[in-house]
């Protein structure tokens, strides 16, 4: 089979390597659809290699299932599937909790094990044993990969409380900024986007966010203090960037959210006055990642969401595209691609 490996920084070969053949509790999916995350542009720059080296990125997945393993019940080769990638442990501390994004044993696609960016993947036994392998019935592959990113702004809403009534600030209007723009309107808030750049704005405007803010023009802090009165109700940094992260925290209001949703790079600091906490008493929290009972309301909330969440997708490439992409990602001009596979049959796992 075809697939992106990546070997190391700014190093990444489309190539020719072995087809898995799944074990005893494992399930071989044919990739339809995978999602290119920011997470994986960051780590193909050098920022969060995987230890594990050559390995194959991608964990938002959807596809067809090709072989299933032995011993494993109510996954049927042919079925249109999406998969939960972290292939949580299922009984620490934190899986008895559904917590399966903070698993004691962290472990998953893009993860320890070889994620999307193939023509096959094969699914850890501890995905498919946690009910991690999504029947998406006739969900088009390239939505069904966007349930992982929609998963992780849910979490992220339900961390924060989001509640109908409430004003939500989402600053930086990237793919996973326009999601969250999304899932607060349909959580009933009243949404203020911020971002420097005009076509993000535009796009945030597009999708119901109900004022948009460019830092060139206002500050910030003063037009969501004019629109709120007090400071939004919940505010997501949603870009990984450490210096804007600091500056956003005024702008939530007392006794608000401040919500630290983009990774940043590992060793940065921000500072905060400890009297916001104590006599403002904002809660100061952080989201990544989703449990599986998260992942399975996110495909109820894509399906019924589909044109929206379409209108995120802003390119689409082949396999042997994924470099152009990556760096039309890196450079701004493309936001949310999905990689996609056109149909072949079947019949190619014995080639």
């Amino acid at each position: 089979m075809k697939a992106a490996v990546v070997y190391g920084a700014n190093d990444i070969r489309v190539e020719d390597v072995s087809t898995p053949k799944p074990s005893r509790g494992e399930v071989l999916v044919k990739v339809r659809a995978s999602g290119v995350c920011a997470t994986d542009v960051k780590i193909l720059g050098g920022n969060g290699l995987p230890k594990k080296l050559p390995t194959i990125l991608g964990h938002e997945v959807a596809g067809i299932v090709a072989e299933v393993g032995s011993e494993v019940p109510d996954v049927t080769a042919g079925g249109r599937v999406a998969i939960y990638p972290v292939a949580a442990c299922g009984h620490c501390f934190f899986c008895s909790r559904d917590k399966h994004s903070l698993c004691l044993e962290p472990y998953g696609l893009a993860h320890g094990a070889d994620g999307g960016f193939a023509e096959y993947v094969l699914i850890p036994r501890q995905i498919v044993s946690l009910g991690g392998v999504i029947n998406i019935e006739q969900m088009p592959f390239d939505l069904a990969a966007m349930v992982e990113p929609v998963s992780c702004c849910l979490a992220a809403a339900e961390r924060c409380g989001t509640a109908s009534g409430q004003t939500v600030a989402v600053v930086g209007c990237g793919p996973l900024g326009q999601l969250h723009i999304i899932v607060a309107k349909a959580f009933g808030a009243r949404v203020i986007a911020i971002d420097p750049r005009g076509d993000r704005l535009a796009r945030a405007d597009m999708l119901g966010a109900d004022f948009t803010v460019d830092p060139k023009d206002r500050d910030p802090r003063k037009a969501v203090r004019d629109l709120t009165q007090v400071g939004a109700d919940v505010v997501i940094a949603a870009l990984g960037v450490t210096k804007v992260v600091e500056e956003s925290v005024g702008l939530v209001r007392n006794g608000g959210v401040f919500n630290i949703f983009g990774g940043t790079p590992s060793g940065e600091t921000f500072v905060i006055d400890p009297r916001l906490i104590h006599y403002g008493e904002v809660t100061v929290t952080g989201t990544f990642a989703a449990s599986l009972p998260q992942y399975v309301r996110a495909f109820r909330f894509v399906a019924e969401h589909s044109s929206l969440i379409g209108n995120v997708i802003s390119n689409r490439c082949s396999l042997d595209d994924l470099l152009d992409a990556v760096s039309a990602i890196k450079q701004g001009t493309a936001q949310k691609t999905i990689l996609t596979f056109s149909p072949k049959p079947l019949r190619s796992l014995e080639q």
